[in-house]
């Protein structure tokens, strides 16, 4: 056989992968040192900050500036081409807002960002009339709302400043999907796991999808059955999925678990989780706990709350969610390491439709839900309303991974929301560190008025950190884009950053943090990476520059796409900059060996007054050679592939 088109092939294969790398190292710009927060806000507290356009069903944080909302076809006040809205974009600098068009129905859809940052929104309902009712026509052209059935439709959106970005809708549809679960493969692909056909309180057999797909689609497109999704039923939707790093995903459904290999398609069980239901309508705060050099971005995602509900008792006829109990149990689990749970110390108070996010600080806020019922809403004598769930909570509580066992949860300090966050409620942290909570709509449709229990809600609320106010650092040297693995870069921090003490260069830490997609109390990717670092200090004048790894090389720890990275230092995070993760496209990472750190030092003082060299100058040049070291790298690799054998 003729070796030369597969020599040939293999030099064109290692050409483009070096073309990638040089991609990345031409991207890896400095960015502006981050300021100060746009504005004060009072530590430990809800500031209601206006009303949203549209309920907040869906939320996700799409630049720097821009917090977009996907709501379901309702009677919404706000107008847009001769119907209601459902979808809009808030622009945090100057608190306005715009309607935008959201293409179908996205009641109870799904959504993620793919690897090149196009956010993606799949599923949703069949079009509607008054009161959530099936609309005559599922085309767009019957009344009063002309919308268009949503349950295949992939609506695709590329944010944007200017005002200009709005949903697109795919020409590769989905399969009919409400509820389903979306998460972005080390590849920026996404997959889309279950969902049901044509919606309700729970699933059933005559309209379950227990299948997964990907976006863009792989092979011939064919969805591939999922055991776990099979044998969950009634309590099957929004699957609680994770990317693990080992490669292989975690699912989560109704009382079982299994590792997924998504090279073999196959299903590995785990133990059952304990105390409660999770998966929604039982709707437990989940969260994969902070990735870091300590226990080496090994995976342990945490579960607090929900329902303990046994499969026989979701349809059955004396089941009255409103009046029985959430759970306020916690357990976790280390899918890489273990197949079995751990108890972790309990909520302060038990919940349901609990949503959960991590500030920058490496802490976990909890917000919202109930401490009766679950999640859903129906035209039943026993609800609340149309609400199955009751009792809202309105304290929030903090985690903190770092504390010992016994004391992990806090309350202390926390002022109260006073807004009720049930179902169909969303939160997402914002870049200076505060966290947008919006929306609770328990009712078919648009329900407001004195006597509503649980109207559809507008109130949009921006809680704060107890270290809100206080100066942040201004890291100078951060990059626009980081690669898996590779050369090191320098990050500098003046007197002020570090509060005058060059010892509290010792707490300085590097994260970055994908905020979600938002919708049931989830938000789908969400994740917190810290990545390596290590500093050289100078006592003279109290700066220092921290020696920083990319991320770590291997894209499951962190899926490629946008995201915020912070600098730390004695607990107070910097302004977020959103960067991208990865190459900026979709498709096999580049990865690269990690680069080896100075070790840490602080230079003294010298008699003279004066360090040996300036902290500003030494990150410039040591950041000037990694990336020439870089593009050698490239070089060199690129020149192997061709001339080599």
């Amino acid at each position: 056989m003729d070796p030369r088109p597969f020599t040939m092939c293999r030099r064109l294969l290692a050409a483009s992968f070096a073309l990638a790398l040089a991609g990345v190292v031409n991207a890896q710009t400095t960015l502006p040192p981050p300021g100060q927060p746009l504005k004060k806000g009072t530590p430990n507290t809800f500031e209601i900050i206006g009303n949203s356009l549209v309920s907040a069903q869906q939320l996700f944080l799409g630049t720097e500036d821009k917090v977009y909302f996907v709501d379901k076809v309702e009677a919404n006040p706000t107008p847009i081409n001769n119907h209601p809205a459902w979808g809009s974009e808030w622009a945090l600098a100057s608190n306005t807002q715009r309607p935008q068009e959201v293409v179908t129905n996205s009641f109870c859809a799904g959504g993620n960002v793919l690897g090149n940052g196009t956010w993606i929104n799949v599923g949703g309902n069949q079009a509607v009339q008054w009161g959530g009712e099936p609309a005559a026509t599922q085309d767009g052209t019957a009344a009063p709302y002309f919308n268009v059935d949503g349950r295949t439709s992939i609506r695709l959106l590329n944010t944007c400043d200017d005002g200009n970005c709005d949903w697109v809708l795919s020409p590769v549809p989905s399969e009919q999907r409400w509820y389903p679960t979306l998460e972005t493969l080390q590849d920026g692909s996404i997959i889309i796991l279950g969902g049901c056909k044509n919606g309700g309180y729970v699933n059933d057999r005559f309209q379950d999808n227990p299948t997964y797909q990907f976006f863009p689609p792989r092979g011939d497109g064919v969805s591939i059955p999922s055991p776990i999704l099979q044998t969950t039923l009634p309590a099957n939707l929004y699957p609680l999925t994770w990317l693990l790093p080992s490669g292989n995903l975690l699912i989560q459904s109704n009382w079982a678990t299994v590792l997924l290999n998504l090279d073999t398609n196959k299903e590995t069980a785990l133990d059952n989780i304990p105390d409660a239901v999770r998966v929604y309508p039982a709707s437990a705060g989940t969260i994969m706990l902070p990735l870091t050099p300590a226990n080496n971005y090994t995976a342990t995602v945490l579960f607090c709350g929900g329902s303990n509900i046994e499969t026989d008792r979701w349809l059955a006829p004396d089941f009255h969610p409103p009046t029985y109990p959430a759970s306020a149990s916690c357990v976790k689990l280390t899918p890489d390491q273990s197949q079995s749970y751990e108890k972790e110390d309990s909520l302060p108070q038990s919940r349901v439709m609990v949503s959960m996010i991590f500030l920058p600080d490496g802490k976990i806020v909890a917000l919202g839900g109930g401490q009766l019922g679950t999640a859903g809403y129906g035209n039943t004598t026993w609800a609340i309303g149309h609400s199955y769930g009751d009792r809202p909570v309105y304290k929030p509580a903090l985690y903190d991974p770092a504390a010992p066992a016994g004391s992990k949860w806090s309350t202390d300090g926390l002022q109260d929301s006073t807004v009720a966050r049930m179902y169909h409620s969303s939160s997402v942290l914002l870049p200076d560190g505060s966290v947008m909570v919006s929306g609770s709509n328990p009712n078919p449709d648009y329900t407001v008025g004195p006597d509503v229990v649980y109207p559809t809600e507008y109130r949009t609320e921006q809680w704060y950190p107890s270290w809100y106010n206080d100066r942040r650092p201004e890291p100078q040297g951060l990059l626009s884009q980081y690669s898996y693995g590779g050369p090191a870069f320098d990050v500098t921090l003046d007197s002020e950053d570090l509060g005058g003490d060059v010892e509290n260069v010792k707490t300085a830490v590097v994260s970055i943090i994908r905020p979600g997609f938002s919708t049931h109390n989830m938000n789908m990717g969400q994740r917190y990476v810290q990545l390596d670092s290590t500093y050289t200090a100078y006592a003279d004048n109290n700066t220092a520059v921290l020696h920083v790894s990319q991320l770590p090389p291997n894209p499951a720890i962190i899926a490629p796409g946008p995201a915020l990275i912070f600098v730390t230092v004695k607990g107070v995070p910097s302004i977020g900059k959103m960067v991208m993760l990865g190459s900026g496209q979709i498709g096999a990472q580049p990865v690269l060996a990690k680069a080896d750190l100075k070790p840490s030092e602080i230079v003294p003082k010298t008699e003279t007054g004066k360090t040996r060299s300036s902290a500003g100058n030494a990150a410039v040049g040591s950041y000037q050679v990694s990336a020439f070291s870089l593009v050698s790298v490239v070089a060199a690799f690129v020149a192997a592939a061709v001339f080599g054998s």
